[in-house]
């Protein structure tokens, strides 16, 4: 019944508001959002005082003589700007000047889409926009969705699934894309295989903390995240797309592993993590409210994250000894590549 049932219980047609501001570190003064189906733009601004929106298709080409949006109050304010490539905004106000984008990607055919850039680190440094992609399955995508990535333009997809979960469900991917890099990471697998192998655990929260242990332990899982970490430090790499199936487990540690190689504080890597719970319910709540005992593995929980973050010191120290010694991360290098 459970094999017949999963993929028919998902609701891929409606869409969720954007969710309320979880993004501690992240500029939230201001935020584009899009519609993920017909991708129109949106700023939403929480500040008073004069202010002036200019747009470009790069950030190096944003027009700074002429705003496309001036005011001078907080509220929602439609955008008039192409729908098929993404745009890169600069907000003046109050003498200061933020570069904005779309954080959550307007992915028809996708959910747990979203753009690392934005995040502040502890030295007070911003992610660059448009580098660093996270995802969940790219395989529903459609030919718009492809279109609008294709402007960006994607040139390295990084695919954590493991062998079955490619074969059910390929990737659908822009012509921008030069270099695919499968590297299979089991422990997180959301085949229906996968899945049923997990509800079959006493304690799934219990299961979960230890999947997580496993990501940043497991000799294997090691071995993929160096490999990981080699392509991304790659200059002609990015911009980049990494993901598994849902974007919440592997792909969740490997942008945990970022941030933290980038300077971003704990919290906000967790809050970050977090967000995953609001983009996933759209796809997983019908089936969770027919099969609730299945909620932890469709979602995610602080404790889930912080087991593998514990796991990291308690094995070397700090996260900084595991990144830098075991995952041979070069921090310098990553920050010279990702941050602002």
């Amino acid at each position: 019944m459970f094999l017949h049932t999963m993929n028919l219980e998902l609701d891929i047609h409606k869409e969720r508001k954007a969710p309320p501001s979880m993004d501690k570190g992240i500029q939230m003064i201001a935020r584009i959002i899009r519609n993920k189906y017909t991708k129109e733009a949106s700023l939403e601004i929480n500040a008073e005082g004069n202010w002036s929106l200019y747009a470009g298709h790069t950030e190096e080409s944003i027009n700074r003589n002429t705003p496309i949006l001036t005011g001078n109050r907080s509220g929602i304010y439609h955008l008039t700007v192409s729908t098929s490539i993404r745009i890169y905004f600069e907000l003046a106000i109050n003498d200061e000047r933020i570069i904005l984008a779309e954080k959550h990607l307007p992915m028809a055919g996708g959910y747990n889409f979203r753009d690392l850039g934005g995040i502040k680190t502890k030295e007070g440094r911003t992610v660059k926009w448009g580098k660093l992609f996270r995802a969940d399955e790219l395989s529903n995508l459609t030919i718009e969705d492809i279109k609008y990535l294709s402007s960006i333009p994607i040139t390295s997809v990084i695919d954590f699934r493991a062998q079955n979960e490619t074969k059910r469900s390929p990737d659908k991917l822009p012509a921008t894309v030069h270099f695919t890099y499968p590297i299979a990471i089991t422990p997180g697998n959301l085949s229906t295989e996968g899945i049923q192998a997990n509800l079959l655990k006493t304690n799934i929260d219990t299961h979960m903390k230890h999947m997580n242990r496993l990501l940043v332990s497991d000799p294997a899982c090691v071995r993929a995240f160096r490999i990981f970490f080699a392509i991304v430090q790659n200059n002609l790499s990015a911009p980049l797309i990494f993901h598994c199936s849902a974007g919440k487990d592997r792909a969740g540690m490997a942008t945990a592993l970022i941030l933290f190689a980038l300077g971003v504080d704990e919290e906000t890597v967790m809050q970050d993590y977090l967000l995953s719970k609001i983009y996933l319910s759209d796809k997983y709540d019908a089936f969770i409210a027919k099969y609730p005992r299945a909620e932890s593995i469709f979602t995610v929980k602080r404790m889930f994250l912080q087991a593998g973050i514990n796991q990291i010191k308690r094995d070397h120290g700090s996260i900084m000894n595991y990144l830098t010694k075991v995952l041979k991360v070069d921090i310098a290098r990553m920050r010279r590549l990702y941050l602002d």
